[in-house]
């Protein structure tokens, strides 16, 4: 039985490293294999923030990565949390009867919702205003280089 109420909590605390997806799936899901790549390009763009500094190009490309997968994972986690007890038993729990406990929704479901909503949505805000600020910067500059 896949309870709905783990498989939000694991998309909204471990999805950008695919835990969400293992659960549901079991580890021969390739999408949850893949889920690590943007998380990890996004950590090297932090590093590399660290490293270089803010000017460094590549970084504010990788960074952004990480945002938005941490961003499309609490979506997931909303998603989850949302779904009926009937639509989730169906897809989750075919063997079980459509209202099994598995997919009901508790207190503990409505908290990953509302923590998924909170936090997702302030890093998806802050990647794209991370991102538009890096590309107006830079093309900023590079005006100015062709000016001179």
């Amino acid at each position: 039985m896949k309870n709905k109420t783990l498989a939000a909590w694991l998309a909204f605390l471990g999805g950008p490293l695919g835990l969400h997806r293992f659960y549901l799936h079991g580890l021969g899901d390739w999408l949850g294999w893949l889920l690590p790549i943007p998380s990890a390009l996004g950590l090297y763009g932090i590093e590399r923030v660290f490293e270089y500094g803010q000017d460094d190009t590549l970084s504010w490309l990788l960074i952004p990565l990480l945002g938005f997968t941490i961003a499309g994972c609490a979506l997931q986690a909303i998603l989850f949390g949302l779904a009926t007890p009937e639509k989730w038993n169906a897809r989750y729990n075919p063997q079980a009867t459509p209202d099994a406990a598995a997919g009901r929704t508790g207190w503990l479901t409505i908290g990953a919702i509302a923590t998924a909503l909170l936090v997702g949505t302030a890093v998806l805000m802050a990647s794209i205003a991370f991102s538009f600020q890096r590309y107006f910067e830079y093309q900023i500059e590079e005006a100015r280089k062709l000016s001179e």
